[in-house]
């Protein structure tokens, strides 16, 4: 793909197919992280271990995808985000693999943790909405990057029913393999993110990514959008790989187990969506509060009430409609602050708190856990936090600021 494949008359071909391809890629790669939780039980019940064994892992997994995505942020601003997205694929293949003949603890936490962690860094939202970022015209950022989170919910949704059908005809072991194969696929979906690096604002705005860095990490709302994030990366994945164990340990069956952690995707498809095409028209700052308080609302429901099939259903449904709507609302609030230059970079480093809150609340649900014998400390720590994210987003200065700058020469 040549620069002048990027002139205005070409944008909105190239904005279209990199929304549907980066969708893709979204659909693989989040499809098979929201899968995780199918397989702890499976796992720990073959291998005799505990659920803080798989916990630890799916921390590591996320500690490793935070500490890496600035740096492939920054490949990806640099080089371009379809070869780093092809690496992705082949280290999700890579660690799939792995996880599939775990002969030791070990080397559970090499392939799920380490090599599936820098795999997500490389194939998720950072490389793939910042491609879209730096294609999308201001007015209809939001939209699209909302689009290609709904393709990607649409991954959770299916995704999560496969391989729990996957595990139950062939066993965990083989379903690892098998999903494997299906990971080359983003590498194939790769070609249509090619963008040209840095494209959009290159010609106007020479700020270094050093100083691009260093400005943002000046600016009080650039820490607020990182600590609200935090919390997103606990609740998130906390749920994620724990309610199927949750909601079976209430003594409801397996199949309405996975059916919450599906209806999540089925939801995100709505949610992820509508909370971008909202951005697009309202302050996303108060979006991103919005958010975060009817989660505290939805998972203080989930554990105060009595266990049922409606009461688990309903809350995967809600939690969906609210689950990865805060992804495009915070990666457009960055490029709106900040401009799109080096925007995959200053997510990344967002997303690293995020990830830091994602390894906290993984592994103190399987900690607790099994410490305890309940997850509930940790779901009214969950709903704790909610109510810290909707009070840190609402005073975000959120102004653009090269505007702030321009108005004060």
């Amino acid at each position: 793909m040549k620069d002048s494949d990027f002139r205005p008359s070409h944008r909105s071909n190239t904005l279209l197919w990199i929304m549907i391809g980066g969708g893709v890629i979204l659909f693989l790669s989040l499809g098979m992280r929201q899968s995780f939780g199918l397989f702890q039980l499976p796992v720990i019940e073959a291998k005799g271990w505990g659920r803080e064994v798989f916990s630890i892992a799916i921390a590591i997994q996320n500690v490793v995808w935070g500490i890496t995505q600035p740096f492939f942020g920054w490949l990806a601003d640099r080089y371009g985000a379809a070869k780093i997205a092809v690496l992705g694929g082949g280290l999700y293949a890579l660690g799939l693999a792995l996880m599939a003949f775990p002969d030791s603890q070990t080397l559970l936490y090499l392939g799920g943790g380490l090599v599936v962690g820098m795999a997500l860094a490389a194939s998720s939202f950072a490389v793939v909405l910042g491609a879209i970022g730096r294609v999308a015209p201001p007015e209809r950022q939001g939209m699209s990057m909302g689009v290609a989170s709904a393709v990607g919910s649409l991954g959770q949704f299916l995704m999560i029913p496969g391989s729990s059908a996957l595990i139950s005809m062939i066993g965990w072991s083989d379903a690892f393999l098998v999903l494997a194969f299906v990971m080359l696929l983003i590498c194939i979906c790769a070609r249509s993110i090619r963008t040209a690096p840095a494209m959009s604002t290159a010609a106007v705005d020479h700020t270094s990514a050093k100083r691009a860095v260093a400005e943002a990490m000046g600016h009080s709302g650039y820490w607020l959008l990182m600590a609200g994030f935090f919390v997103c990366g606990f609740q998130i994945t906390f749920i994620a790989t724990h309610v199927v164990a949750h909601v079976e340990d209430s003594g409801l069956s397996r199949s309405i187990a996975a059916g919450t952690l599906s209806l999540i995707g089925l939801g995100n498809i709505v949610g992820s969506y509508v909370a971008s095409a909202l951005g697009d028209k309202y302050r996303r700052k108060y979006l991103l509060s919005i958010i975060y308080a009817l989660r505290a609302a939805a998972i203080l429901a989930l554990v105060l009430m009595p266990a049922s099939p409606i009461m688990s259903l309903g809350f995967g449904l809600v939690m969906g409609l609210l689950w990865l709507g805060t992804v495009p609302l915070t990666t457009s609030l960055v490029g709106q602050i900040f401009g799109t230059r080096y925007m995959t970079t200053l997510f990344g480093f967002v997303y690293l708190t995020h990830q830091m809150g994602a390894a906290l609340g993984v592994y103190l649900g399987g900690k607790v856990f099994d410490d305890t014998g309940s997850y509930d400390t940790v779901w009214l720590i969950a709903a704790g936090l909610g109510v810290v994210a909707a009070l840190l987003h609402w005073p975000i200065a959120d102004k653009p600021l090269r505007s702030i700058r321009t108005a004060s020469l």
